[in-house]
């Protein structure tokens, strides 16, 4: 899935970073809260490198049905 979409205006691309900015530094909070500072690291790590598969997997509306990547 693209990061951004052919639909998407500038204040939706800008809204888009500043939320996932914001959600990256909230999960890296929490994730550092409850296993310490190494362990939260490696947490958040894990964590972003899934969020990351799961965009990359799901197909959006500007790829066409079938396409392989």
């Amino acid at each position: 899935m693209p990061y951004f979409t052919s639909k998407q205006d500038r204040g939706q691309r800008t809204c888009k970073v500043l939320a996932d900015a914001f959600c990256a530094i909230l999960l890296a909070t929490f994730s550092i809260v409850f296993f310490g500072l190494l362990g939260g690291l490696v947490a958040f790590a894990i964590l972003e490198l899934c969020l990351l598969a799961v965009d990359w997997l799901v197909p959006s509306d500007d790829v066409a049905a079938g396409a392989v990547r």
